[in-house]
């Protein structure tokens, strides 16, 4: 079985024994985390969201994202700006899908 979750203004596919990752979310390694915004479980879609399903993960680890370049400029004027980005990230793997 499988659902369809959203977490940090995004969504997710996800089954059992899945690792995901996702926006950071607050919590050690090791820690049980519930996702409660459930937009489908299955054949069942919510209107817009599954009442009464949850999707149960586990923290894996904290991690950061790969860095990305943000490089502003304006032509013929001489200015310049560069800066670099590393989202924050959470890997998470699923423990358990309950339906509503």
């Amino acid at each position: 079985m499988f659902a369809v979750v959203k977490t940090g203004g995004k969504q997710y596919k996800v089954a059992q024994d899945d690792l995901v990752t996702v926006e950071k979310l607050a919590g050690e390694p090791g820690q049980a985390v519930t996702l409660g915004e459930v937009l489908m479980v299955g054949d069942k879609i919510g209107a817009p969201l599954v009442a009464g399903a949850q999707v149960n993960a586990e923290i894996v680890k904290q991690t950061r994202g790969d860095k990305i370049i943000v490089f502003k400029k304006r032509r013929r004027k001489n200015s310049r700006r560069k800066n670099g980005h590393r989202q924050e990230l959470t890997v998470l793997k699923i423990t358990g899908i309950k339906a509503g």
